[in-house]
């Protein structure tokens, strides 16, 4: 273990996560694989995290994805093998008004392999499901007023992706055009898209979303776009947003993936402006194995200090505050889990006492404290 202006105050030994969310003193751990789909864990003394509801997941299926808010959960169900077919894709919606017993409010169906990340602010659901007559998985919005009840709002798609709509696909033998997960911030939809780069999207009529703009690094480099994270206020002036690609499935061999900050403050020409690579890792441009780069942002942020799960390098610290520039100012690199060479850095978030949440996708959890 490595440690610069951070430190740890608390560790979990659970099953490996794909995401990490935090909403007051109750923590969600999405896991990778079954029978592990969710862990509640009461972190109200965050030294010692305790375990209070663990929901399964048959095999065939993850649920590695979660969010919470006012009282509601939501996971994903994704395909992940071939058993357990009649459980389907979708969402799982729960009340955990009692998050000692967490109780399903629904499931929410969809066609195909099912639901990938998203984000949920209380209400609405910004989701990227498989749909029936589309290819790869487009955005959706669900309205979640009535929980038991979700009610699709609006859609929106790459053209060419709505196959029984008679849309020409153009794409070839290229990688198909997968929605990751949308961010709202006021009235837009910030729209990761894989190999497909990233979409800005006017959500002022929900009904019907219309593109504002669109980018996509891997004309350059062959890393697919993880998370648009579209930065509140203003920093030097300028509206910017981090865009993370993800250190998994490249196009073709290459050096670790990295994070850019691009300046949206003119939002129809989104514009590159900054990049941030872990220090060290990347020293001559030669490929390394996969998994080593970038992967995710924390989507709670408090002030210009980003904290990243970068992969192999665990907890990286990056300073915004000059987006043109910037910096780590501290860093957390675990020791490898047992049975691992590496560690592998999932998911990170925060919580209103500045505590930060670190998940492995192998095993593990961290709480960390930031020096800075």
């Amino acid at each position: 273990m490595k440690t610069v202006n951070t430190k740890v105050i608390g560790h979990l030994d659970c099953p490996g996560g794909g995401q990490v969310w935090i909403d007051g003193t109750t923590l969600y751990i999405g896991h990778m694989a079954a029978p592990h789909g969710t862990s509640i864990v009461d972190v109200s003394d965050p030294r010692r995290p305790r375990v209070m509801a663990e929901i399964e997941i048959p095999a065939g299926w993850h649920s590695h994805k979660v969010r919470a808010a006012n009282g509601i959960m939501i996971v994903n169900h994704e395909r992940q093998g071939k058993e357990t077919p009649e459980f389907g894709g979708g969402l799982g919606i729960y009340d955990v008004s009692n998050p000692a017993a967490p109780r399903m409010i629904v499931k929410w169906k969809t066609a195909g392999p099912g639901c990938h990340r998203f984000s949920f602010d209380g209400r609405y659901a910004y989701i990227s499901p498989s749909v029936e007559g589309y290819v790869g998985r487009i955005a959706m919005i669900l309205d979640l007023a009535d929980p038991a009840h979700p009610e699709e709002v609006g859609r929106w798609w790459i053209p060419g992706q709505h196959a029984a709509g008679g849309e020409e696909y153009p794409w070839g033998d290229g990688p198909e055009p997968l929605c990751h997960h949308p961010l709202r911030l006021g009235e837009r939809l910030y729209v990761s898209y894989w190999h497909h780069g990233f979409f800005i999207l006017d959500i002022r009529e929900m009904s019907r979303p219309r593109m504002v703009a669109q980018a996509n690094t891997g004309d350059s480099f062959p890393h697919p776009t993880h998370t648009c994270l579209p930065i509140p206020g203003a920093l030097k002036g300028r509206r910017v947003m981090i865009v993370a690609d993800e250190d998994v499935s490249k196009l073709r061999p290459a050096a670790p993936s990295f994070a850019w900050i691009y300046d949206v403050t003119h939002e129809t020409t989104p514009t590159p402006i900054a990049t941030f690579q872990a220090p060290g890792i990347d020293l001559d441009g030669s490929p390394q194995p996969p998994m080593t780069g970038c992967h995710q942002p924390s989507e709670r942020l408090a002030g210009s200090i980003v904290p990243f799960a970068w992969f192999a390098n665990g907890l990286r610290l990056v300073d915004i505050s000059d987006p043109f520039s910037p910096r780590e100012v501290g860093y957390y690199q675990p020791d490898p889990p047992a049975g691992y060479q590496r560690a592998s850095s999932n998911d990170v978030t925060l919580d209103e006492r500045g505590l930060i949440y670190l998940i492995d996708r192998q095993r593990g959890l961290d709480i960390v404290e930031s020096m800075v």
